[in-house]
């Protein structure tokens, strides 16, 4: 087991930041943790590195104790906080040298995880003068410098360009081969491009946890679009069964809700024709993880 949290809890004066969290991740996982802010997402990946204790509970990282066993702990993850601390003013290999000192790692290290983070082409620089999806790198970078097995990402792409963040996002992919991943961010086109499995946190308390796709087609709402020939009546679409919501969208388009697992394509199709209807279109709009997302913590 790479990451076991067992109800950890964590307050900041009267405010509870985590309220008894418990799930486990195992070994070439990547996963997704997800959460409106003031989650308590940051919160938990702090106590996961150390660098906060928890008021309750134990978290094992690696089989170390996180509580007990600090420095194992540190030893065992690569982390990249949210705002990635750099001294600007060294030079990328110089930064990344001075790290593997106190890491005790061989030199050789650095252009392994140079060239495993993309950043050849602007490793002669000052870190100064690279763009924020490079210094990101960077972090990476110093991250997997000891090559160890859990990598601990808090918000990695914040604050990138699209082409950035694409360029991150396969650089996370792409070292998620074998590591465990544990990924927290805001954006929900990443985790559906990189995660397998998801964790969502609301008011500190964990409210849903399962693979991306499973979590994703378990979801009971359906969104149907339908085009029909004529002017319908929204009372009439109001009588459909299992119906929660419609919109007219454009014309006689409408985006029709249900919370149901019966496919409704078949009811709208029988609705139509008993009111004298054509449908011209009749698509069911696959329900992405933002919309479940929305759902969960509205």
């Amino acid at each position: 087991m790479s990451i076991e949290v067992n109800s950890i809890s964590k307050s900041y004066g009267e405010q509870k930041a985590l309220n008894e969290i418990s799930f486990k991740i195992e070994k070439g996982e990547i996963v997704g943790f997800l959460g409106p802010n003031g989650a308590g997402k940051s919160t938990l990946m702090k106590i996961l590195t150390t660098y906060l204790l928890a008021d309750s509970g134990s978290a094992l990282v690696n089989s170390h104790d996180v509580m007990t066993n600090a420095k194992a702990v540190q030893q065992s993850i690569g982390y990249l906080p949210e705002h990635n601390p750099l001294y600007l003013d060294l030079y990328v290999r110089e930064y990344l040298a001075f790290n593997a000192d106190v890491y005790k790692v061989p030199k050789s290290r650095i252009e392994e995880v140079i060239q495993l983070t993309g950043l050849t082409p602007e490793s002669h620089k000052k870190i100064s003068q690279l763009s924020k999806g490079y210094r990101q790198r960077v972090g990476l970078a110093n991250a997997l410098l000891h090559n160890p097995d859990v990598l601990i990402l808090d918000e990695p792409t914040t604050g990138l360009d699209p082409n950035q963040l694409m360029e991150i996002r396969n650089v996370i992919k792409n070292i998620g081969k074998d590591k465990t991943i544990f990924l927290s961010t805001h954006i929900m086109q990443e985790v559906e491009a990189i995660c397998d499995r998801v964790i969502i946190i609301d008011k500190g308390q964990i409210v849903a946890d399962n693979k991306l796709d499973h979590l994703v087609s378990d979801n009971k709402e359906q969104v149907i679009e339908v085009e029909f020939d004529y002017k319908v009546e929204e009372q009439l679409l109001a009588r459909l069964e299992n119906i929660s919501s419609y919109k007219n969208t454009h014309d006689m388009t409408w985006e029709l809700t249900f919370v149901t697992d019966k496919d409704m394509r078949p009811a709208i199709f029988d609705f139509a024709t008993e009111n004298g209807l054509k449908t011209l279109q009749l698509n069911q709009k696959n329900k992405n993880l933002e919309a479940v997302f929305r759902e969960i913590t509205k």
